[in-house]
């Protein structure tokens, strides 16, 4: 097998970039997209005692539940984002949805949550072309997951 200089240096330059990665993220805070830098809240429950997430568990699971029928492809509880990889209905494979929920807030509140919907289209050569999402859309997303974690939170106050 000949030497092939460009593909080594990818891989030298792909190692390197790998180890840089693994050492910055061991000392950075990520900056979440709307604000608040200083790395994940600690919330706490009713009692004050502190929870294993740094958002508010009914939404979580919550938007977890209600985007379960798309393939998930990053979840951070932490920050609170959940992003969606794109999932194509059967009945109309020539588009495609992205979503992308941010949970800003540890209390359960309509405005604590932030969904942003990405849709594509497949032209005529058979290429994936963004297009407009129906704002609606996203509306219809929010409130279903608010009424979801609404039932969550009634479902553990009852029993």
């Amino acid at each position: 097998m000949p030497f092939v200089r460009g593909s080594w240096m990818r891989g030298v330059a792909f190692g390197a970039l790998a180890v840089a990665l693994v050492g910055a993220a061991g000392c950075s805070t990520v900056m979440h997209p709307f604000g608040g830098g200083s790395g994940p809240k600690a919330a706490t429950a009713p009692d004050g005692s502190p929870t294993n997430i740094g958002v508010n568990g009914y939404l979580w699971r919550a938007t977890l539940d209600t985007l379960s029928f798309m393939p998930l492809a990053s979840a951070d509880p932490y920050g609170g984002v959940v992003i969606t990889d794109w999932y194509a209905n059967p009945e109309k494979p020539n588009e495609r949805f992205k979503c992308t929920v941010y949970i800003l807030d540890a209390r359960l509140r309509a405005d604590g949550l932030n969904v942003a919907v990405f849709k594509q289209n497949r032209d005529a050569g058979g290429n994936w072309v963004d297009a407009p999402s129906a704002s609606e859309t996203e509306t219809q997303i929010e409130n279903a997951i608010l009424d979801r974690a609404r039932k969550l939170r009634l479902s553990n106050l009852k029993g």
